[in-house]
This record gives C-alpha cells, sequence and structure tokens, in this order.
C-alpha cells in the first residue's frame, strides 16, 4: 500500500475545522481517482486514508463524534437489518452515510401504496418493486463505498443465524413479535447485539440487548405472543419511524466505535404527542 499511502497524501489537502484543528482531507473525487488507479474498491482506498490520518471529506462532519479510530471501525463493520420498511429505510440511510463498510439486508417485501405515507425509500414508481432491491440502490446511488448484500426472503431463527454470520451488530427493524423474538435468539446464538425498537402511533422504543442479556425474551417469556401489537389500531405516522430510527443508527454506531452509554437493560421510550421521553428499566 506505499504507492497508494503516496498517492493518497498528493492528493490530499489539509482544512481546518472545528476549534482551529487541522485535518488533512481528500475530496470525493480523488477517492473515486484513486480507486480506479489501483483497482482498489472505495472503501479499500478510504480505509487505507483513514489509517493514515487522511479523511474522506464525506466523513469530515462525523470526526469530532467519532473520531479517526471510530471512523475506521465503521468502515471495517458489517451491520446487518431484518426489514427495510418503516424503520429500516431510515436505518440503512444513517449507517450508509456513516460509512459502515457492509450492510446484510433481509426482507421479503415489495412496496405498496400505505408504505408512502412514512417508508423512506418508497416512491410511486417503487410500487410493487421488492424493498432489498431500491435499498441496495439507494446505498449505490449515496455511499458506493459501502458494500451491500441484499436478501429477499422471509427468515426464521435458523435463517438468520446463516445469513448473518460475520456480522458484528444485528437490527431489529420488523413488525411483528415473534420475528423479533426469533432474531434476538438468532443474534444470541451468533454471540451478537442486537439494536431493537418499535413503532406504534406518537410513540417509539429503543434498546440495546447483548447476547448475555434477556431483552424481549425477558419481557415477553417463551410462550406465545401476538403477531402485532397497538401500532394495528395506532397506525405509523411519517415522523414516528425518523425519530426512532436515528436513535437505532447511534446504538449501532456506538456499539461500533465503543464510545457512550448503550441503551443496555433500559429501554427508550418516546411519546411525541405528549412531549415526553422516558427510561424504563428492563430487567
Amino acid at each position: 500500500m506505499t504507492d497508494l499511502s503516496s498517492r493518497l497524501l498528493a492528493l490530499s489537502e489539509v482544512k481546518t475545522v472545528g476549534r482551529d484543528e487541522a485535518v488533512r482531507v481528500i475530496s470525493l473525487a480523488n477517492v473515486v481517482t484513486l480507486a480506479s488507479e489501483t483497482g482498489l474498491n472505495r472503501r479499500e482506498v478510504e480505509r487505507e486514508a483513514v489509517r493514515g490520518h487522511i479523511l474522506p471529506s464525506r466523513y469530515l462532519r462525523s470526526l469530532g463524534t467519532v473520531g479517526w479510530e471510530g471512523q475506521l471501525a465503521l468502515l471495517q463493520s458489517t451491520v446487518g437489518v431484518v426489514g427495510v420498511g418503516g424503520l429500516g429505510g431510515w436505518v440503512l440511510m444513517g449507517l450508509a452515510r456513516m460509512g459502515v463498510g457492509r450492510l446484510i439486508l433481509i426482507d421479503g417485501d415489495v412496496f405498496e401504496e400505505s408504505n408512502l405515507n412514512r417508508q423512506a425509500l418508497c416512491r410511486e414508481v417503487d410500487i410493487g418493486r421488492p424493498k432489498v432491491d431500491r435499498a441496495a440502490g439507494w446505498v449505490q446511488e449515496v455511499n458506493p463505498a459501502v458494500e451491500v448484500v441484499t436478501y429477499r426472503c422471509q427468515v426464521d431463527e435458523a435463517g438468520m443465524v446463516e445469513l448473518f454470520h460475520g456480522s458484528h451488530v444485528l437490527v431489529d427493524a420488523l413488525d411483528a413479535l415473534p420475528a423479533r423474538l426469533e432474531l434476538q435468539r438468532a443474534a444470541r446464538r451468533l454471540g451478537l447485539p442486537l439494536v431493537h425498537a418499535a413503532i406504534a402511533g406518537y410513540v417509539g422504543q429503543v434498546m440495546t440487548i447483548l447476547p448475555e442479556d434477556e431483552g424481549l425474551l425477558g419481557l415477553y417469556g417463551g410462550g406465545q405472543v401476538p403477531e402485532h401489537g397497538i401500532e394495528a389500531v395506532w397506525g405509523n405516522p411519517a415522523a414516528t419511524p425518523m425519530m426512532t430510527a436515528s436513535w437505532q443508527v447511534q446504538e449501532v454506531v456506538k456499539l461500533l466505535t465503543g464510545r457512550g452509554e448503550l441503551l443496555r437493560h433500559r429501554m427508550l421510550f418516546m411519546d411525541a404527542e405528549w412531549g415526553t421521553v422516558d427510561i424504563l428499566q428492563v430487567p
């Protein structure tokens, strides 16, 4: 990588950010140029740049939060997301913009007209289109350095264990409780943290579950659970998945970078209708 390091240095420039901090950055155009010259993909070029403390300019506004080691960790990470609809669409947008290197997306559905009110990826022209196809296309348009692996299917616990092998964090963007419990069991078998969320009306909840935690399994037990909760009555307006998914993205970033305090054994409960935010202790 010596030649690449030299080229990175030659094509970068020093910018002053924050409180007069000097940061060496490389533009998007020059990242594309180096990828073409070397035959490497953009993620490989970006990783080598960050290793040499040369920051791709697209991540400049994240540096003060995640730091150099954090940005490198994001670029080297794989996150699995089940569901790319209301929650999952916003989640993958945030993760792609942060520079998470690889996304594994599972969703067996196609877009319907009722998705237009809240699902970030859904446009009128997408009605009838598989959600994972649109998700992969969106990431390619916004951050081609992110590798996207998609599976258009409905999977059970065993399937998730197989498809998410090699991930670092899993994200629950499902809309059915039995499937959520299967996902947590799969995460436990893989030894991976799971970032859970659910929405209904003006309300959203978020919790991070480590493999040894009871999490949802402790809340609901091992018996029969209903397919859907109160969201079947309250619905899901546009802003609620945005609000909730943003917290999921923050939890994933904290897990991958090792920064901040997780919502572990604590459920963040947001009620936008009444303007309240509560932390519920989860045994």
